[in-house]
């Protein structure tokens, strides 16, 4: 109890405080207390603002993830009013697989929609495929997006794509739900995804900071999963590690999209950059074999801090508990399309069926009760069921943008949104062209810009946002908001999001 607390408890319980028999104070006793309490509720204030001072999300109660899929900022925000969008940067032609300039841009493969060939510049996607329309998923992997970025000239998304020109289209969103609300709060336009590469690296970075790594493979699992390289040099003459292409793989990208000898999903380290299964099944219909599974990971995730702290958190994720109890197979039963691999803490010891941890992860039903009660998690974090989650294929961006918006009413309408704090990004950027190069950080990444929105009451209003942050920023903002230790260097030195708040 602070000093001011103690000294108006005394003279409120002391002989000379008390009111007298007639129940009335005297002036002496109305003056003491008056004075003592102008004392406390200026230490309180004192020490309210040194709080705040000391944590810039000390307002915030309850933070929401809400992570989406593959999207770049380009694809989707690249024309938004004071952003850094497409018309804001002249932009370099897309190169061949020799570095020389396409002299077109190839129609997606299998796509009649599209022209045979169209002009080798960014393009928009609405003549050939509107939002609500499915497309094929272009490839997103560790290697080729490094390949992709080019140290930094962004001219190599086409032949490092299975995708053709589909990868350099992109929406004018103006309809989108999102954009509303990125006119009314903030827009971050300098957001870049952790890990190059896809999602299942991408979601351990944001809950761990971290690449899994596949202990003591045999010698059949290393052979399949370890990958094949070669070296070109980037745009910078510096050496650039890229997938090893088969000999009779294309010599243009004109002539078809390259072929790679093969797609290992770890690195020489052994590290996990592409999907694996966990090593404790979550489904009864998942037969991978228990050599090719990713053994349980024992690093500590953000999940472990927090209950450390004894913060209230969950991982809520669409699907979940249809895919546990075997009424809907992972990959397979479509529109639905549940993701084994978008389950991160699924793949950590500590939440294996049976461990205390396993409460953490439950199903969206009981994220939309929490919401509409007033009972969330002081961290929630919300991944949607594939067909809500934007991913091309099994879905589209006009679904994903509509659950979000629709996430977001409920997350307004809740008693918990006084204090709230909603983060929306994409895990990765699915393969899609962005015309900003990332800052170099480390071997991991990160990869290139995603679409990211701040919505709080606290938020600033109508703001673009040029923070340079990361997926880490989300990690960055919850550890300094609950006191919880860094989980490794790489969060430790991230950018937290409070420029994206109005100061207090």
């Amino acid at each position: 109890m602070a000093l001011s607390q103690i000294v108006l408890c005394r003279q409120l319980n002391s002989p000379r405080g008390a009111a007298p028999r007639g129940g009335r104070l005297s002036m002496k006793a109305v003056g003491r207390f008056v004075i003592s309490l102008a004392i406390c509720a200026t230490a309180t204030c004192a020490r309210a603002g040194a709080q705040e001072q000391e944590n810039p999300f000390a307002r915030i109660g309850h933070i929401v993830v809400i992570f989406t899929e593959n999207r770049s900022f380009d694809h989707v925000f690249g024309l938004f009013p004071g952003a850094e969008g497409i018309n804001s940067a002249q932009h370099p032609p897309q190169v061949d697989f020799d570095g020389r300039p396409l002299a077109a841009l190839p129609r997606p493969r299998a796509d009649d929609r599209f022209p045979r060939r169209l002009p080798n510049a960014p393009f928009r996607l609405e003549p050939f495929v509107d939002i609500d329309g499915h497309t094929m998923d272009p490839v997103h992997d560790f290697y080729l997006e490094q390949e992709q970025i080019d140290g930094g000239k962004m001219d190599r998304f086409v032949e490092a794509s299975n995708a053709g020109a589909l990868v350099m289209g992109y929406y004018d969103g103006s309809e989108l739900k999102q954009w509303a609300l990125a006119k009314e709060f903030t827009l971050a336009d300098h957001f870049f995804h952790a890990a190059f590469g896809g999602s299942m690296l991408n979601h351990f970075f944001l809950i761990c900071g971290c690449a899994p790594v596949f202990d003591n493979p045999v010698e059949a699992t290393r052979k399949k999963f370890l990958p094949k390289l070669a070296t070109i040099k980037d745009s910078q003459g510096a050496e650039l590690t890229i997938r090893e292409r088969e000999e009779d793989s294309p010599p243009s990208v004109l002539d078809g999209p390259p072929r790679h000898k093969r797609f290992g999903r770890l690195t020489m380290d052994l590290e996990a950059i592409g999907t694996l299964q966990p090593g404790n099944a979550v489904s009864k219909h998942d037969k991978t074999e228990a050599q090719e599974r990713l053994p349980p990971a024992h690093a500590p995730t953000i999940g472990d801090r927090l209950t450390e702290k004894n913060v209230t958190w969950a991982w809520y994720a669409g699907g979940w508990r249809d895919v546990v109890e075997g009424r809907l197979k992972p990959y397979e039963d479509k529109p639905d399309a549940f993701q084994t691999h978008h389950q991160p803490f699924a793949y950590f010891a500590n939440y294996a069926e049976g461990r205390e941890g396993r409460a953490h992860l439950r199903d969206a039903d009981e994220f939309f009760r929490a919401i509409e009660k007033g009972e969330l998690p002081q961290v929630s974090f919300y991944k949607p069921l594939g067909v809500f989650n934007g991913h091309p294929d099994y879905s589209d961006l006009a679904a994903g943008d509509a659950h979000v918006a629709d996430v977001v009413a409920r997350l307004r309408k809740s008693p918990n949104w006084a204090d709230m704090l909603i983060i929306i990004t994409a895990d990765e950027n699915g393969g899609f062209w962005d015309h900003v190069a990332p800052p170099p950080r480390d071997q991991f990444g990160p990869g290139v810009r995603v679409p990211t929105l701040i919505i709080s009451p606290f938020a600033k209003k109508g703001f673009v946002d040029k923070t340079v942050y990361d997926t880490l920023s989300v990690l960055r903002t919850i550890e300094l908001r609950f006191g919880v230790a860094p989980l490794s260097e790489r969060d430790a030195r991230a950018t937290d999001l409070r420029n994206a708040l109005v100061a207090p």
